[in-house]
C-alpha cells in the first residue's frame, strides 16, 4: 500500500473553518427511532434547565449552550482553587519543567532496556534467552500496568500528585539497582567466568535471594514508570488553555516536543550510559540513571507554582461499572414505553462529574443508553440526583461510549510495539556479526539502537519545515494530516522497516555461509558493514514519529475530560501488550520451527547464522500488513468527537 493510501484514511470534506477539517460533525439522525430518542434527551434537558413541564415530542426545542466559564474543565491550582490569573501559570514555561521529567524517565527506561539483558547475562549469569525474556517482561509490565497510574490520577490523586509519588518510587528502584551492582554480596562470584564459560553456562549461578533482590528493585522501577507514563503527557497538555484560538496548534507542537524529549532521553541512554558502563562499570551506569532521575524530580518540583491542575473526577472504573450495571438492570425496558420520561441529565450547565464538561448524546452503542433511561418513579419527588447504579447521566454514559470507540485505535498499534521490541533484540544480534567501524570510529554494538532515535530527532526537528507544508498541499489539512492519518502512515513505514530487515538478513546470512562464518556468530565479518542496518532503523524511526506522537495527541483530545490519564494509558498498555506478544511470538516460533530429532534448528537459534531471522521478519511484515488493513477499516469508521460551541469558545487566557 502506498503512503498516499494512509493519507486517505478519513480525510474530512473541505469546509471553510479549519477546525471542521479535524472534527466531524454528528450525523443527522435518519431513523424515526433515533429522532425520538434525541428529542427525549432535549426535552429532558429543557425540563431540568428551566423547570418547564414536559413538552410533546418533536417540539423543536434547542437548549442554549452553557456559558464558557462553567465548561467543567476550568484549571485550578495545587490547592484545588480556581486560578485568578491564568497568564501567570501554565503555557510553555510550565511544560518545559515537565519535559525534563519525561526525558530522565525515558533515559532510565531505555538505559535499563539496553543494559539489563547484558547485566543479567554477564554478571548474574542467567542464560541469554532467560535474560531477554525477563527484560521483555519488565518492559511489558512497566507499560501494561500504566492503567493503574491513569486510574489513580483521574480518580483520586490528580496528575501532579501521581507523578510526584511514582517518580519517587522510580528513583528508589534505580538506587536499589545501583546498590545491586555496587555490593559484591548481591551478585554471584565472578571467578573463572570468562567469555567461553559464559557461553557454556559454566559460571557460578546467582543465589535465589540475589535474583529476588534484583527482581524486586527492577519491578519497583517498573511500577514507578507505570505511574508516570500515562500522566506526564496529559499533565503537560493540561498547561494549555483549550479555549484559546491557537490551542490545537499548540497541542500539536507540544506532543511533537514531548516525543522529542523522549528521544533525547533515549539517545542519552544509548550513548552516554553505554559509554559509562563500558569504561566505569555497572554501578556507575545505574548510578547515572539514578542521578538523572533525582535531578529531574527536583526540577519537576521546582516548577510546582507554575502548574495548572485538573480536578480528579472520581473513580472512572466505578463510573464505567455503574453504566454497565444500570444498563443491564434496564435491559428489558423499551424507549417507547409509556413510563419513559427521557434520557437523564443533571440540571445546570455543569455535568455531575467533577472536572468534566457535559457530553452530547450520540447514537452508537444504543444498548448503553438504557443506563440513562429515566422511567416514571426513578426519581422521587424533590429528589435532585439519582442513584447512579440505577440511573446514570447522559454524560456518564457517553464517557463509556468514548472509551469503547477509542479502543480499536491503540489496539492497532500493538503490532508496531511488537516490531519495536523485536528490533531491540534481533538487530543487536545482527550487529554482533557485522563490522561497526567507520574509518577510525568504532561504535559499540549496544549503541546501535541510537540510530532510530537520531532519525526521530531529525524528523521531529524538521517536521514543520518539511512534512507539514508538503502534506498540507496534498490534503488541505491545517496540520498536514489528521491524527489517524499519521497513525496509519506510521504503521505503513513499520511494514517497510521489517520488509527491508528481512531482505538484508537474508543477504547477511548468505554472506556468512559463503565466507565461512557459519559457526562464528559472535565474530564480526570485516567486509560487511553494520551500517546497512541504518535503513531499517531509520524506517522504524519514521514509523514511531508518525504513529506514536499522533496516537498520544489523539487519545488526549478524544478521551473524556475526566478520563484523559486513562486515555493516555491506552497507548502505554498497547506498548506493554506488544512486549508480551513479542515474547509469546518468539516462544511459538521457536517451538514450531525447532526439530531436534531431525537436526533442524529454530528460526531463533542462538547462532544467528544457522537460524532464520529473515523468516521471522517476513512473518512480522505479513502480520503488520494485515494490521494496517484492519486499522484503515477502523479509521474510516471512526468519528471525531463533536464539540459544542461553548467547549470551543476562544477565550485566550494564556
Amino acid at each position: 500500500m502506498a503512503p498516499a493510501s494512509a493519507m486517505e484514511l478519513e480525510a474530512p470534506p473541505p469546509v471553510a473553518a479549519a477546525a471542521a477539517k479535524e472534527i466531524k460533525s454528528p450525523e443527522v439522525l435518519s431513523s424515526l427511532q433515533r429522532k425520538k430518542l434525541g428529542a427525549h434527551f432535549l426535552e429532558s434537558d429543557e425540563r431540568r434547565f428551566s423547570g418547564a413541564a414536559r413538552t410533546p415530542l418533536g417540539g423543536g426545542y434547542e437548549p442554549p449552550p452553557p456559558p464558557p466559564s462553567v465548561a467543567g474543565t476550568t484549571p485550578v491550582n495545587i490547592r484545588g482553587e480556581p486560578i485568578a490569573d491564568l497568564s501567570r501559570t501554565g503555557g510553555w514555561v510550565a511544560a518545559f519543567f515537565i519535559f525534563g521529567n519525561e526525558m530522565a524517565e525515558r533515559m532510565a527506561y531505555f538505559g535499563l532496556s539496553v543494559n539489563m539483558v547484558v547485566f543479567m547475562f554477564k554478571v548474574m549469569h542467567r542464560p541469554f534467552t532467560s535474560s531477554a525474556n525477563a527484560v521483555n517482561n519488565f518492559l511489558g509490565i512497566s507499560q501494561a500496568s500504566s492503567v493503574l497510574g491513569g486510574f489513580l490520577a483521574d480518580a483520586y490523586l490528580g496528575r501532579y500528585w501521581t507523578i510526584a509519588i511514582f517518580t519517587t518510587m522510580y528513583l528508589l528502584g534505580l538506587i536499589a539497582l545501583t546498590v545491586s551492582a555496587s555490593v559484591p554480596a548481591l551478585v554471584p562470584s565472578q571467578e573463572g567466568c570468562d567469555k567461553l564459560a559464559m557461553l557454556l553456562g559454566a559460571c557460578a549461578p546467582a543465589e535465589p535471594w540475589q535474583m529476588a533482590y534484583l527482581q524486586t528493585a527492577l519491578y519497583v522501577t517498573a511500577f514507578g514508570a507505570a505511574g508516570i507514563r500515562p500522566c506526564v503527557s496529559s499533565f503537560g497538555a493540561d498547561q494549555f488553555d483549550e479555549r484559546s484560538p491557537g490551542y490545537k496548534r499548540r497541542l500539536d507542537r507540544f506532543f511533537n516536543l514531548f516525543y522529542l524529549a523522549v528521544t533525547l532521553g533515549a539517545i542519552a541512554a544509548f550513548t552516554a550510559v553505554v559509554y559509562i558502563q563500558m569504561h566505569h562499570g555497572w554501578a556507575a551506569a545505574f548510578g547515572t540513571l539514578a542521578l538523572a532521575m533525582g535531578t529531574s524530580n527536583a526540577l519537576f518540583f521546582v516548577g510546582t507554582p507554575l502548574y495548572r491542575h485538573r480536578v480528579p473526577g472520581g473513580s472512572p472504573l466505578t463510573r464505567v461499572a455503574q453504566v454497565l450495571v444500570a444498563a443491564f438492570r434496564k435491559r428489558n425496558a423499551a424507549f417507547d414505553s409509556g413510563d419513559f420520561v427521557g434520557l437523564y441529565e443533571v440540571a445546570g450547565a455543569k455535568s455531575a462529574i467533577r472536572g468534566s464538561a457535559k457530553i452530547d448524546h450520540t447514537d452508537d452503542f444504543r444498548w448503553l443508553d438504557k443506563a440513562a433511561l429515566q422511567l416514571e418513579g426513578d426519581l422521587a419527588v424533590g429528589e435532585e440526583e439519582a442513584d447512579p447504579w440505577r440511573l446514570c447521566t447522559v454524560t456518564q454514559v457517553e464517557e463509556v461510549k468514548i472509551l469503547l470507540r477509542l479502543l480499536p485505535v491503540p489496539a492497532c498499534t500493538v503490532m508496531l510495539s511488537v516490531v519495536l521490541t523485536e528490533f531491540l533484540t534481533l538487530s543487536v544480534q545482527q550487529a554482533y556479526t557485522l563490522n561497526t567501524r567507520v574509518a577510525a570510529l568504532h561504535l559499540p554494538v549496544t549503541c546501535m539502537p541510537v540510530f532510530p532515535c537520531l532519525a526521530i530527532f531529525l524528523i521531529l526537528a524538521l517536521y514543520y519545515q518539511t512534512f507539514a507544508p508538503l502534506a498540507r498541499r496534498l490534503t488541505g489539512h491545517p496540520h498536514g494530516a489528521s491524527q489517524l492519518q499519521r497513525v496509519g502512515l506510521g504503521l505503513f513505514f513499520s511494514i517497510l522497516s521489517v520488509a527491508w530487515a528481512g531482505l538484508f538478513e537474508r543477504y547477511r546470512r548468505g554472506y556468512a555461509v559463503r565466507h565461512g562464518y557459519l559457526g562464528l556468530f559472535l565474530s564480526p565479518m570485516p567486509d560487511l558493514s553494520a551500517y546497512w542496518l541504518l535503513i531499517q532503523y531509520c524506517l522504524i524511526g519514521v514509523a514511531e514519529v508518525f504513529c506514536l506522537v499522533a496516537l498520544l495527541e489523539f487519545l488526549y483530545q478524544e478521551a473524556p475530560d475526566a478520563m484523559r490519564s486513562v486515555g493516555s494509558a491506552y497507548a502505554a498498555v498497547a506498548g506493554g501488550l506488544g512486549c508480551f506478544l513479542a515474547s509469546a511470538l518468539n516462544t511459538a516460533v521457536d517451538a514450531a520451527t525447532r526439530d531436534d530429532r531431525a537436526g533442524r534448528p529454530s528460526w531463533l537459534a542462538q547462532n544467528i547464522n544457522v537460524g532464520r531471522f529473515d523468516y521471522l521478519y517476513w512473518l512480522l511484515a505479513v502480520l503488520s500488513t494485515i494490521n494496517l488493513l484492519v486499522f484503515v477499516y477502523v479509521a474510516k469508521r471512526y468519528k471525531y468527537r463533536a464539540r459544542t460551541d461553548a467547549q470551543a469558545t476562544v477565550v485566550n487566557r494564556q
